[in-house]
């Protein structure tokens, strides 16, 4: 009963918050995409303290699928994802509270920015929405951590180059307590994603992302779509921790196997 009432609060909360960010239709003579002083595409504000990203939410990702032309499961993550589905995602760690993860970062309906550090080398993207979370891309050219010493975690690790003027980002150590969309997706620690930033104009940030994750599917399977600038909008205080009681995580989901 708790975790239907929370998914139906979640619920009401998202639709809020797709309202909140409704972006203004850009003009149709759109300006260039804006840069830093070293001709670095500025994904961020041109004016101090106003905008932010106004990201769309994507419940399904196959609504987005790029390539293939179906999603490649494993026969375990189709089942569990057709009942999470089936479900109404009763079990939706997001709707409870917790960090979404990967591409749902940016199809959460809630405001996000991009804050640029070129002299400290690193990159940090901030969500209203989602827990009010945080990312660091480390720009300074290190690799991943050993497998055997990385921490699982929720956002999991990020490093960052830029290719021409796309802004690309290597994400690895997933923790599973994530799903990969609100249809229920599920995802294992074997997760590694691929994202490409690319700020097309003024009023557009296309973002593409792979998912390669050979714990849950048979090959790798692309995402695109196109996030939309609200040049006077600001991010305000969003809490969601108060009272989660969604202690056991994925271990007591019904359908979930114990080491996929």
């Amino acid at each position: 009963m708790r975790r239907a009432l929370a998914v139906i609060l979640f619920s009401l909360m998202v639709c809020a918050g797709a309202a909140q960010v409704r972006a203004p239709r850009p003009p149709a003579d759109r300006p260039p995409t804006p840069r830093l002083e070293d001709g670095t595409p500025n994904l961020g504000s041109i004016v101090p303290n106003k905008g932010y990203w106004a990201p769309t939410q994507y419940q399904d990702y196959t609504a987005i699928l790029v390539e293939p032309k179906e999603i490649p499961y494993q026969p375990w993550a189709a089942a569990l994802a057709a009942e999470r589905k089936a479900s109404g995602s009763l079990y939706d760690p997001n709707g409870l509270c917790l960090p979404p993860s990967g591409p749902r970062l940016m199809t959460t309906p809630y405001p996000m920015e991009i804050l640029q550090l070129p002299k400290q080398k690193r990159i940090v993207m901030i969500y209203e929405g989602g827990a009010h979370i945080w990312r660091n891309i480390y720009m300074d050219g290190r690799p991943h951590p050993p497998a055997a010493t990385l921490t699982p975690t929720w956002l999991g690790h990020s490093v960052g180059h830029w290719e021409g003027d796309t802004l690309v980002i290597d994400v690895v150590g997933f923790n599973e307590g994530s799903w990969i969309d609100m249809g229920g997706k599920p995802h294992t620690n074997k997760l590694h994603i691929i994202e490409r930033f690319t700020r097309t104009d003024l009023y557009t940030l296309h973002y593409e992302a792979t998912i390669d994750d050979p714990g849950a599917y048979t090959a790798p399977w692309k995402l695109a779509f196109d996030v939309t600038w609200d040049p006077e909008g600001e991010i305000q205080e969003y809490i969601c921790q108060e009272n989660n009681r969604w202690s056991n995580r994925l271990a007591d989901e019904p359908g979930k196997p114990a080491n996929p």
